[in-house]
């Protein structure tokens, strides 16, 4: 494998990426959705208590250097109850997880949720991928989206996800412009029809909300917005990419998983999201 991404380094990205994306919304907007976050040891978790998808509410980055203890997990879960929500997610990397992790599943009734492969790769292998990679349709172009156009951006990537509330866009929209991040769109004459962002965490850059509307699908927008998007990456210093799409199942196929593969990502591993429920 040519990919050295530290698997630590690889999940603390993902989850600090969610943390500032939610976190960093107006404070009427924090209020109105109830967000919370708790920093215990390298690991973070957040809540969103108005959400009622619970995607929101996870907790990852375990494991830099430190034991992933029952203890550690307790006081995750009573964070989610102090802020009033019903369900709650571990992201751990199974080479991370302790040898006791049957006892703390058990202890604290986990079960599991959906599985997601982490994908990484170094950005130089990303921009020089070519074969296999679908080229942009033409009348469609790529770019950086300006602070103008975030609440398009963000309905477009929201309401793609299934987050069709006001607040939820809002949240979204205010993240355009911040200092780690980039976002990117593709357009179709004046109109977004596909977005994708990538969050800096140092030498590592998460691909995040990758989305695109169905009158965009099979016309290379997505590969686009993962070449945009490593470029950017590889200006901001970076050395390392990552991202996350779920896992296939038999019968499934997964778009997202087979672009990130051509474009030079390979698989970490899968993870299994182990879910807490009040």
């Amino acid at each position: 494998m040519k990919t050295t991404v530290p698997l630590s380094l690889a999940e603390q990205t993902e989850i600090a990426a969610y943390v500032d994306f939610v976190t960093g919304a107006p404070t009427p907007v924090r209020e109105s959705l109830g967000i919370g976050s708790l920093h215990i040891g390298s690991a973070l978790a957040l809540a969103v208590r108005e959400d009622p998808s619970h995607f929101f509410n996870r907790a990852g980055g375990f494991g830099a250097g430190e034991p992933i203890t029952a203890d550690v997990l307790a006081q995750v879960c009573d964070f989610y109850r102090k802020q009033g929500v019903s369900q709650g997610a571990f992201m751990i990397a199974p080479p991370l997880l302790p040898p006791d992790w049957a006892s703390a599943v058990a202890q604290l009734d986990l079960t599991n949720g959906r599985r997601y492969v982490k994908l990484g790769c170094d950005t130089e292998t990303t921009l020089s991928a070519g074969d296999g990679i679908a080229p942009l349709d033409p009348g469609l172009r790529v770019g950086l989206v300006e602070p103008h156009q975030a609440n398009e951006w963000a309905t477009v990537m929201m309401t793609a996800f299934g987050f069709n509330t006001p607040d939820m866009i809002d949240m979204a929209a205010s993240c355009v412009g911040k200092p780690n991040w980039r976002q990117y769109a593709v357009w179709d004459g004046e109109r977004i029809i596909a977005v994708g962002s990538i969050f800096i965490n140092g030498e590592c850059a998460d691909m995040f909300g990758g989305a695109t509307l169905p009158e965009g699908r099979r016309r290379g927008a997505h590969s686009a917005l993962l070449t945009a998007r490593a470029r950017a990456a590889q200006a901001a210093g970076c050395r390392w990419l990552v991202a996350e799409t779920g896992a296939e199942t038999p019968g499934d196929h997964n778009t997202s998983l087979h672009n990130m593969l051509r474009t030079g990502f390979e698989p970490l591993y899968e993870r299994v999201t182990w879910l807490w429920r009040e």
